[in-house]
């Protein structure tokens, strides 16, 4: 296998980081159709690079911090683009909005408090909360159903507490701890 193929998911992870302007871009422009397609694309890539660094046995701290701020740039976006896409659904959704933005903000704020960087933890429960919130999202966007944005936000939430936790039990930063359980094991060893 060429030596390039190992860096691919690392690739597809800085692409998904620099697509954040091309997101706001098209928001700002009023293509909801366009934002829709390129964000589901966005998604799309972010399960794609960590399928392949599995895959290809390529997992390291670089792609797992890559990842980790791919997530951030695309995440950051999406409250701006929300709001000049579809402001009534913003606006009649805004408490589960505000919690999904303090549920995303806090493990943020406090993992770079407690070890001045992303956690980039990808564990389990924000695997899952990620893949509902990839589906509740354009569908609450595409069909105006709001039903799985409520119940992916209730996963979310979980899913980030679990990270808080972790971030407050581990003894230092440690990439790709995939759950609480596994952080516990982690500070006994």
């Amino acid at each position: 296998m060429p030596p390039w193929v190992h860096r691919l998911p690392n690739a597809i992870s800085a692409l998904r980081l620099a697509s954040a302007p091309l997101l706001l871009l098209l928001a700002w422009g009023g293509a909801r159709r366009g934002f829709l397609i390129a964000y589901v694309v966005v998604l799309a890539s972010d399960v794609a690079d960590g399928f392949l660094a599995r895959r290809l046995g390529s997992r390291s701290e670089l792609g797992a911090r890559l990842d980790s701020w791919g997530d951030l740039a695309t995440y950051a976006t999406l409250p701006c683009a929300a709001w000049w896409l579809w402001p009534d659904v913003v606006r009649r959704e805004a408490a589960f909005v505000a919690v999904a933005v303090l549920a995303y903000v806090a493990p943020v704020v406090l993992g770079w408090l407690r070890f001045g960087r992303l956690t980039s933890y990808h564990t389990r429960g924000a695997k899952a909360a990620g893949v509902l919130m990839g589906v509740a999202l354009p569908v609450l966007f595409a069909c105006d159903v709001a039903w799985p944005f409520h119940v992916a936000t209730g996963v979310f939430v979980l899913a980030e507490i679990e990270e808080m936790a972790i971030t407050l039990v581990l003894p230092g930063w440690r990439a790709n701890v995939p759950s609480l359980v596994h952080a516990l094991r982690l500070r006994r060893a």
